[in-house]
């Protein structure tokens, strides 16, 4: 089993009105749901945040800001909008600054990006043993989690490849992020053994089973991601793997 987070963006962008998509989703089963740090105010995040955790569910939210300064502002932000998940940034070192300054309670689960990320919307570059690299060194940094990986927006690796390779460095459970769109990819996640995987334009724009409803996609991706080869951890024990 592979964990769905079904992101409420598109174009590396939260989209208009998450409240309302976020209704439209509701008893469908979900257990995680994220958005961007671009997008929408803080205090609509703060909204959706509220309602997805009144209805259970874990809230990420996913830094991609192309500049250090507007990243370290949306690693602030994490803590007012109540998020259990922090992931994506290239700067982990000066974020697990500003999250144990704020530390005054539970902080969330930080999952940097490893690699070279660039653009916007963001794109992974280096060879896969970089990458690698990069992953062994940022889970080895005290507070941090796990990795956010771009495993799909890389412009020439395989994707699986990627992903098993960071799975085996990396000390910590593994989210592929970006540009999944096809359960075949799903399953190639899940074999390579990446903890999570994100979706959110690829829903928006109709292109998963169940179409055209949004809800009926979520449905039918969380059906495809609990029906693969292995089971996964759970976020309480995903950090236990070696």
């Amino acid at each position: 089993m592979i964990e769905f987070v079904f992101m409420l963006t598109h174009h590396d962008r939260t989209v208009d009105d998450p409240i309302a998509v976020y209704e439209q989703i509701r008893g469908c089963g979900l257990r995680y749901i994220g958005f961007k740090d671009i997008g929408v105010p803080v205090a609509e995040l703060k909204e959706v945040c509220a309602r997805a955790h009144g209805d259970g569910l874990e809230v990420l939210l996913e830094v991609v800001s192309t500049t250090r300064e507007e990243e370290l502002r949306s690693v602030a932000a994490a803590a007012e909008i109540g998020v259990d998940w922090l992931l994506g940034g290239t700067h982990p070192e000066d974020g697990l600054e500003i999250l144990d300054a704020g530390a005054d309670g539970e902080r969330p689960r930080y999952c940097p990006f490893p690699g070279t990320v660039v653009g916007h919307p963001s794109i992974l570059q280096g060879e896969i043993d970089e990458i690698a690299d990069s992953a062994r060194r940022i889970t080895a940094l005290d507070g941090v989690y796990g990795l956010d990986l771009l495993a799909y927006r890389h412009q020439s690796a395989d994707a699986a490849e990627l992903t098993r390779a960071v799975v085996q460095a990396a000390s910590g459970p593994v989210i592929a992020a970006g540009s999944v769109a096809s359960t075949a990819q799903i399953s190639a996640l899940d074999r390579a053994g990446a903890w999570g995987f994100t979706i959110g334009g690829a829903i928006f724009e109709g292109r998963l089973p169940g179409g055209p409803s949004i809800a009926g996609q979520v449905t039918e991706v969380l059906r495809a991601s609990s029906g693969g080869p292995g089971t996964v951890p759970r976020a309480d024990t995903a950090a236990e793997q070696p």
